[in-house]
Parts: C-alpha cells; sequence; structure tokens
C-alpha cells in the first residue's frame, strides 16, 4: 500500500507536474480551524519585517506603517507622510541599514525556533522564503501612489537606478541567508494590479520590476527548487513574464483575473492558487453557513478540473469578529471535506 505523502510532498510535486493527493489549501499562517498539518509557512530573515506586527512602527527603511483592528492588524504605510517626494532624491533619503555585522547563522537559528513553537514542522511543511512585500509596493510605501505612479512615467531611470539598489541590498541579504534557512521554494511578492487593471503597463514592469523578482527568484532556480509569485489584483499580463524567471506557483489569484482561461493555456505549468473572494451576498456577516460553504464547493468543482489548482480564500479582518472567524472555518470545512473521489474525478 502506497504512503501518503505529506501535504509539502503534495505541494511540491505539484510543481514538477504531478497532481496532488487531495485538495489542497493554501495558508498564510498557522490555520486553527484545520485538522491537517500546515502544508506551507513562509520563512525568512526576522529583521526585515519586524514593523508587521499588530502594533506596526518603521520599517528598515524608515517609512511608518499603522494598523487598524478591522484589517486584522495588516499594516500599511501612514496615509500623508511619505518619505520620498522627489525621484530624482532618493539617493538623500532612502539608506539601506548597515547589516555588515549580522550573525546570520544565529538569525536563521532564532526564526527557525520562533517557526518551531508556533507549531512548524519542516518534514510536513513547505518552507517559503520570502524577504519583503515588492518593489512595486516599496515604492510606493515611499511616495504614496500618486507621485510613486507619476515616477514611473517621469523620470523611468530615476526609478530603475532605485529598483537597482533595493534589489543590490536583498540580494546581498539572499546570499547570506538562503541557504539557512533550508527552503523548499522561494516566493516573491509584489502587488502590482488594482481589481480592473495593472497598475503599470508591461513595458514598464519589464523594465523596472521584473529584473529584480528575477535576480530574487535565480537562488532558487540555481538550487532546483520553484518560485511562487504573490500578486493580488487583476495582473495576468504578467504571468508569461513570471513564468521565465521560473515562477511555478500564483497566489492569490483573483477572480478579476480570467483563472479558466490561465489553466487552460499554462496547464501544469501554472498552478493557480485562490479563485475565491467573498464578495456580495458571500461577505455580509449574516450569510447562512450553507451559502457560504455551497459558495467554496462551487470554486471547487470549476477550477479543480484539470488539476493544477490550490484552493485559497481567507477572510483577514478583527480577530473578534465572529462573521469572519466563521467564515474561515467554513471555509476550512469545505475544502477538507470535499472528497478525495471528487476531487480526482476532476483531474
Amino acid at each position: 500500500m502506497a504512503i501518503e505523502r505529506t501535504p509539502k510532498q503534495n505541494f511540491l510535486d505539484m510543481a514538477k507536474g504531478i497532481p496532488s493527493d487531495y485538495l489542497l489549501q493554501f495558508a498564510y499562517g498557522p490555520n486553527p480551524y484545520s485538522k491537517r498539518p500546515l502544508m506551507n509557512m513562509f520563512c525568512g530573515p526576522g529583521f526585515l519585517n519586524q514593523h508587521r506586527s499588530p502594533e506596526g512602527g518603521k520599517d528598515i527603511w524608515g517609512v511608518n506603517y499603522v494598523t487598524t483592528r478591522d484589517t486584522g492588524y495588516s499594516g500599511m504605510p501612514e496615509p500623508n507622510n511619505f518619505i520620498l517626494k522627489d525621484i530624482t532624491k532618493w539617493r538623500d533619503v532612502i539608506k539601506a541599514p548597515d547589516i555588515s555585522g549580522f550573525d546570520w547563522e544565529k538569525m536563521a537559528k532564532d526564526d527557525l525556533a520562533m517557526l518551531a513553537k508556533m507549531g512548524i514542522d519542516p518534514s510536513q511543511t513547505a518552507m517559503m522564503y520570502s524577504m519583503h512585500f515588492g518593489y512595486f509596493q516599496l515604492l510606493m510605501s515611499f511616495m504614496g501612489f500618486t507621485e510613486g505612479l507619476c515616477a514611473i512615467a517621469e523620470e523611468p531611470e530615476e526609478v530603475k537606478a532605485l529598483m537597482e539598489y533595493l534589489c543590490d541590498f536583498y540580494t546581498e541579504i539572499e546570499a547570506k541567508s538562503f541557504d539557512l534557512y533550508k527552503p523548499d521554494l522561494i516566493e516573491i511578492i509584489d502587488d502590482t494590479a488594482a481589481w480592473g487593471a495593472p497598475f503599470i503597463s508591461n513595458e514598464q514592469y519589464r523594465e523596472l520590476f521584473n529584473p529584480c523578482h528575477a535576480r530574487e527568484a535565480q537562488f532558487a532556480v540555481d538550487r532546483g527548487l520553484p518560485v511562487a509569485m504573490h500578486d493580488c489584483g487583476k495582473c495576468e499580463p504578467f504571468i508569461d513574464d513570471w513564468i521565465d524567471f521560473g515562477v511555478k506557483y500564483w497566489e492569490p489569484a483573483q477572480t478579476c483575473n480570467d483563472l479558466l482561461g490561465i489553466k487552460e493555456k499554462y496547464g501544469s505549468d501554472m498552478i493557480v492558487i485562490g479563485g475565491f473572494d467573498a464578495n456580495g451576498e458571500l461577505i455580509l456577516p449574516e450569510c447562512p453557513e450553507e451559502t457560504f460553504k455551497a459558495a467554496v464547493v462551487d470554486v471547487i468543482d470549476t477550477l479543480a478540473v484539470g488539476g493544477n489548482y490550490i484552493f485559497d480564500g481567507w477572510l483577514f479582518g478583527d480577530p473578534d469578529d465572529e462573521s469572519v472567524n466563521n467564515k474561515n472555518r467554513w471555509l476550512t470545512e469545505a475544502t477538507e471535506d470535499y472528497s478525495v473521489e471528487r476531487f480526482r474525478s476532476k483531474l
């Protein structure tokens, strides 16, 4: 009798074109409603994201992040308090911190020990190396969207120089720490699109941001590890560019994209992670459990056809909001109750 693969093995095998044994659910952290070991978990130098705490605070570049309870303490740059007013003056403002005295081995050991205290078992859970929340997003955090987008349009050479400076810093960290975390894959993060369209053109992406993504991804590619991409909104125009630097997984694939067309076009070359957006009736506090779960199952029935699909639809909100917590419990139950036979019939 064959030994059932771990969630980690199922997840990683999908990048090799091997279907998973059952429907998988992507994780942004420990899921209190799940009966399974965590499929994936982020790892990487913790000092880079200390501002991503419930209290917020300044990041390593000096941007002040604020949080709200209603967003589950997700941090955002403080409005109207941007640190860079003129892109041509970025060299005077953006200063990489000194990392020459860091004990990288101790840092990795401490970061991994913290994950172990959270119950993360690397034999069961795929470790996803990740450092920051994106080059496009960093520019917007420095300047705000109005000035940041104007800088891209009016001073692309200065933007490119800034991106290269940031990338030099992050890839230096990557060179010193990547192997210490023993990751199974790398995730590149950058939200380059709104719901209706990308914020930038394909040409602007290829010129300014893609090279940075590719440089970070190369550390995984050189080691034979897959690459995942996090990009919200209608970012499907960039998929071909992602594939060029090794991307095999995309999350959260939101419903503003042509997900069925993407699955058909790329097949097992791109694992679509997402497909569920709790809009309309589904987001209402009074939405019945059966209605919500039926919507989850409908998404799975549609997107699981042909394989190369992982469910993702986690809701972020006030930790004490019973409605939000119930919905996350329901979507987890619906995912884990989706029968193996029904799932395999879709492959």
